[in-house]
């Protein structure tokens, strides 16, 4: 009678229409229609079309049609989407409202925190879920909190010292706090997320206890959190995670993976929205050679043109380059020994959750502070350090990739990466505090039937 139950609930997801945004909230839903939860997706034709990855037979995919997009840019296209969305959300909710399942909770990226007020109008809970650390939280919090008598010196002209969290130099800040100006809409939804915090009637991190303790159960003090992460791993253990996407490049990392010896190989990724100089391109390019290990880059299209002419050539009998990687594979394959990273928080909490150091090369946005959590808290990895004009020299590609990969202190990242896997398994196993709580989440959704 429970199943019957349960599939009377019926959750609305709601994802940022960004790459690195929907792959988790996907997960998620996966999860949640696993244990019997009637669960749709709402879209757009554009990122159904460009994005959104086999979401399985088990989820509704719900996509709003539209003229070509108006915009160009991040920023106008945000904006965008969030005008069709507002126009278009009554109705979609009114038209489940007549069938046998109507919508109870609306899941939300919680940079979508606009269409809070509109949801609760129209009789919905509201969850966020957060693609986030809570320690990116529990800073956020501190800035819309702050009072004039106690001004922290978020500038960068001294370390930030708060509860609960490390200190943090500028270099470790999110880009949003000491770059003013550079995405203003994405800087908007970004603290508009905390500033909406209590609108949401629950909170969800793609995080584990164990992995942010301490801040954790500091921010569980100001609001009801709950830890739901990380949402890759059930369905990666299961199988019904699914690298088939772009099939052929799954064939070829895995056979020249095959072919190489146990921890020899460096997979490098810098995410789907990184761009990179020339010159970095070019250092990194070097950089690669120069060390003592095999490589395995992925390098966007969009991205291949900056590499120097003559690199796919010299770098064939050390390195594999492609557009695109099945990463949880990757990282996965017994011959990864390190990570080269952006620290983009779902490649974190990947190599986290498959025990691979990793060498850390932060981009913008939260990526800072994931890399000082990586190397001073967690203490699975390095982080490469940049010149005076910002570039990363090859010396110090190759040189940050040799102290993971053959040094004594490579063999004490490691140990502690194993130590996180096992951790990460246990949250998400049955029982665990992430399971518990997706379990604590779904029953108070049938609550509401």
């Amino acid at each position: 009678m429970e199943e019957i139950t349960s599939q009377k609930t019926h959750v609305l997801v709601l994802p940022s229409p960004a790459q690195g945004h929907i792959n988790p909230i996907v997960q998620f839903s996966k999860i949640l229609a696993s244990k019997g939860v009637k669960v749709t997706i709402l879209t757009i034709d554009f990122v159904c079309k460009a994005m959104l990855l086999d979401c399985g037979p088990l989820i509704n995919i719900e996509s709003i049609p539209h003229e070509a997009i108006p915009v160009e840019g991040v920023d106008d296209f945000l904006e965008w989407f969030q005008t069709l969305m507002l126009e278009k959300f009554s109705g979609i909710v009114e038209k489940f409202g007549d069938s046998e399942y109507p919508v109870k909770v609306l899941v939300i990226d919680s940079l979508i925190t606009w269409i809070i007020d509109l949801a609760h109008e129209l009789g919905l809970k509201v969850a966020a879920f957060h693609t986030q650390p809570v320690a990116l939280s529990a800073l956020y919090y501190h800035i819309n909190h702050e009072d004039s008598t106690n001004k922290i010196p978020f500038d960068g002209s001294a370390p930030v010292s708060l509860p609960s969290l490390p200190l943090l130099e500028k270099e470790d800040l999110p880009s949003f706090i000491c770059e003013t100006d550079a995405y203003p809409t994405v800087k908007r939804l970004v603290f508009g997320q905390n500033f909406n915090f209590k609108k949401a009637d629950w909170l969800l991190f793609n995080t584990f206890d164990m992995l942010e303790e301490e801040v954790v159960n500091w921010l569980r003090n100001q609001y009801s959190i709950k830890t739901i992460g990380p949402v890759v791993l059930p369905m990666y253990f299961d199988k019904e995670y699914d690298s088939s996407l772009i099939k052929p490049h799954y064939e070829t990392c895995k056979k020249w993976l095959d072919s190489r010896e146990i921890g020899s190989v460096v997979y490098v990724s810098f995410g789907s929205l990184a761009s990179l100089g020339e010159k970095q391109m070019e250092e990194l390019a070097s950089g690669f050679m120069m060390s003592n290990s095999y490589f395995l880059w992925v390098v966007r299209d969009t991205e291949e043109n900056k590499l120097p002419n003559d690199f796919m050539s010299k770098a064939s009998e050390k390195g594999l380059i492609v557009n695109w990687s099945p990463q949880l594979d990757v990282l996965a394959h017994k011959s990864v020994g390190c990570f080269f990273t952006h620290c983009g928080w779902n490649s974190t909490l990947e190599a986290l959750s498959l025990g691979v150091p990793m060498v850390c090369m932060p981009q913008w946005a939260d990526q800072p502070t994931n890399a000082k959590y990586i190397t001073d808290v967690w203490q699975v990895g390095i982080r490469v350090k940049a010149g005076k004009d910002g570039v990363i020299t090859r010396e110090e590609v190759a040189s940050s990739i040799k102290e993971v990969m053959e040094e004594k202190k490579g063999v004490m990242l490691k140990e502690n990466a194993i130590k996180w896997k096992q951790l990460a398994k246990e949250a998400v196993d049955k029982g665990g505090s992430s399971d518990k709580n997706i379990e604590e989440f779904i029953q108070a959704c049938n609550a509401l039937n």
